[in-house]
C-alpha cells in the first residue's frame, strides 16, 4: 500500500514499522544513548527505535529534543525515518539536522497493522508491508 505525504526532510529509509500511539518528547521519553523509550508511561516502554521506521503522532516538550535527535544520530541510535500524523517544529528541525528522512500527512490508525515501512521523503511517499 502507498501513500502520498508531506516531506519533512528528505531522504530514503526502509525497515520495520514501529508505532507509537501518544506523542513522543524526545528529551525525557527516549534515551539517546540506547535508542530506548524509557518513559514508563508509554505504551513502548522498553522497545528501541533504533534503526526503526519510527511512527507517532507529533512531538512535544522542550526545543532541545531537536538536540537530543541530533545527539540520536552522532550515536547510532536514531530512527531510520519519521512519520508523523502532524511534525510540529521540534521533530522537523531534528530530522532536518540530522539527516533523517521524515514525513507527516499520515493517519496512524491507518497503518497499524502493516509491519515494514519504506519511506521516500524526498518524493513524498511511504509504502507499507504486512
Amino acid at each position: 500500500m502507498r501513500i502520498k505525504v508531506r516531506k519533512i526532510s528528505p531522504g530514503y529509509a526502509e525497515g520495520e514499522l514501529l508505532i507509537a500511539n501518544s506523542p513522543i518528547s524526545f528529551l525525557g521519553d527516549v534515551d539517546p544513548k540506547t535508542g530506548k523509550i524509557i518513559n514508563e508511561r508509554n505504551e513502548l516502554y522498553g522497545e528501541t527505535i533504533v534503526g526503526k521506521i519510527f511512527a507517532f503522532p507529533y512531538g512535544v516538550g522542550s526545543t532541545v529534543g531537536s538536540y537530543v535527535i541530533y545527539q540520536m544520530k552522532k550515536y547510532g541510535t536514531a530512527p531510520a525515518a519519521i512519520i508523523n500524523e502532524r511534525s510540529e517544529i521540534i521533530i522537523a528541525v531534528g530530522a532536518i539536522i540530522s539527516d533523517i528522512p521524515a514525513v507527516d500527512g499520515v493517519k496512524l490508525s491507518e497503518i497499524k497493522k502493516f509491519k515494514f515501512a519504506k519511506v521516500n521523503a524526498s518524493e513524498g511517499w511511504i509504502e507499507l508491508e504486512e
